[in-house]
């Protein structure tokens, strides 16, 4: 099977976490609290990470209050990338490493002991369990300095000054008085050598420690440490409790392939939209994991011009799949501009195979909010779509090689696979520069509300309809599966 293999995450067995946090940058998603006196030399700061936009500051953990605050501290990803250590008027750490992995869950330990007589010893930065030595600055504090934390000010998960993550963090633990070796938060699988998280519950956390493990929806700042050092949620609700952790990682939107500008990915790279001013062309989006073989299942929500929408699939995925060609008197679904796609299309729930000029009939037209349901068989080579729950076309995805209702049923070339066809991606596309499209895709962790509730044969996944027999939700644990 030929997968994007995202990090941390095919290691089996072993300590399992069920949830994170998903932070939203355009809604001002972030954790607060305020403490009282504890260890201002020696602490430790663990989180696991999942970026969703490589171009943004990415905060992890702060003590903010204000721009002119001299009390400054922060961890966070730079706009350029890398991971940054910063105090007030001081850069202690800027990394040559990139986090530049949208696919990837990244760990990353901070200890700090401002005790220690030898300078370089007074942090260590360690990442996916090995230290980081390689850095484009790397400046010590003074021996025995107090730094500018655990105070009766503002500390801060996900923000520091008007900037905000985007992407999850999961496992976010902070240690005050110790400085720890990241094997107390992880450690390397014996047979596949990835680094992956083991149970922190009985760490020493001290008088300001807590662990945020995101389990509780309705209170996603809730610490599990015992020391009820509970965070306030701001713009966090219920529905920013995700599934996709660093042991079991999720697929989204890829969100460092988008052919214009003008596309936007938010809501943890789950949610696309396209702009009404977005040139000549025509921008789509694609699962950040690809697959060869086997059955899977996604949904997508059409909130915006679901009219205007396409959904399927394509084996391109390449930057420049786009294009204003006008085939059966429609614009062509330009996520098959190139390469072997197929897609519903919402105006008229004909189905578009690449640029053909024949759009075959298929199912009902789409309106605002209808969820489509996209099943790929890839063992029999055929695709069916559902739109809330109901196959279109009397379709039946578990009618193996007798194909009940599939689309290449209906005519037009047939799927391929093999070493000429590439890797399928689940894509979403818009047919009208004028207008806006927005699509909010469902691998399994939902952005939206799920009324009913519906995983996998294997278990996996929360979706609004049932998931046919034998089609999985497009993550690692199934991935791994089907390897």
């Amino acid at each position: 099977m030929s997968i994007i293999i995202p990090a941390n995450t095919l290691a089996t067995g072993g300590f399992e976490v069920a949830n994170s946090a998903r932070f939203n940058n355009p809604s001002s998603d972030y954790l607060n609290k305020s403490f009282g006196n504890g260890n201002r030399k020696t602490f430790t700061i663990s989180a696991w990470v999942k970026r969703s936009n490589i171009a943004g500051v990415d905060p992890i953990f702060s003590r903010y209050t204000a721009d002119s605050d001299a009390g400054f501290l922060g961890l966070y990803i730079n706009s350029n990338a890398k991971l940054n250590f910063t105090g007030w008027n001081t850069v202690y750490i800027t990394t040559n490493r990139l986090f530049r992995d949208l696919s990837a869950w990244y760990h990353i330990v901070l200890a700090v002991d401002t005790t220690q007589s030898t300078n370089t010893n007074r942090w260590k930065l360690y990442i996916n369990g090995v230290q980081e030595t390689s850095f484009a600055t790397a400046a010590y504090p003074n021996q025995n300095t107090d730094l500018a934390i655990n105070q009766n000010v503002a500390h801060m998960v996900g923000r520091y000054s008007g900037n905000y993550l985007a992407g999850y963090m999961s496992e976010v633990v902070f240690i005050d008085g110790l400085a720890l070796a990241p094997d107390q938060f992880g450690e390397f699988d014996e047979d596949s050598g990835i680094w992956k998280p083991i149970d922190v519950s009985g760490l020493t956390f001290g008088t300001n420690g807590f662990y945020l493990n995101f389990q509780t929806s309705a209170e996603l700042g809730d610490d599990v440490s015992g020391n009820t050092n509970d965070f306030t949620e701001n713009n966090l609700t219920a529905v920013d409790q995700s599934t996709d952790t660093c042991t079991n990682n999720f697929s989204t939107f890829n969100g460092t392939l988008k052919q214009m500008s003008t596309m936007v990915l938010t809501e943890g790279n789950l949610q696309g939209a396209t702009s009404s001013s977005h040139e000549a062309f025509f921008g789509s989006f694609f699962s950040s994991i690809g697959v060869t073989t086997g059955k899977w299942y996604a949904e997508f929500k059409c909130t915006g011009n679901a009219n205007r929408v396409y959904v399927g699939i394509s084996n391109n995925l390449e930057e420049d799949v786009h294009g204003s060609t006008t085939v059966g008197g429609k614009k062509a679904f330009t996520f098959a501009y190139k390469g072997n796609g197929w897609a519903y299309y919402g105006a008229d729930g004909k189905i578009a195979h690449t640029n053909s000029d024949t759009f075959l009939s298929y199912g009902a037209a789409l309106s605002n909010n209808d969820i489509v349901g996209v099943a790929l068989d890839l063992d029999e080579l055929e695709i069916y779509f559902s739109i809330n729950g109901s196959f279109q076309n009397s379709g039946d995805p578990t009618s193996g090689s007798s194909q009940t209702g599939g689309v290449v049923t209906a005519g037009g070339a047939a799927l391929t696979t093999g070493a000429n066809s590439g890797t399928y991606y689940f894509c979403v596309s818009d047919n009208d520069q004028s207008t806006v499209c927005t699509v909010q895709a469902n691998f399994g962790s939902p952005i939206h509300s799920i009324s009913s509730g519906n995983a996998d044969g294997n278990g996996f996944g929360n979706f609004e309809y049932a998931v046919p027999s034998g089609y999985l939700a497009l993550c690692t644990k199934n991935l791994a599966e089907n390897g």
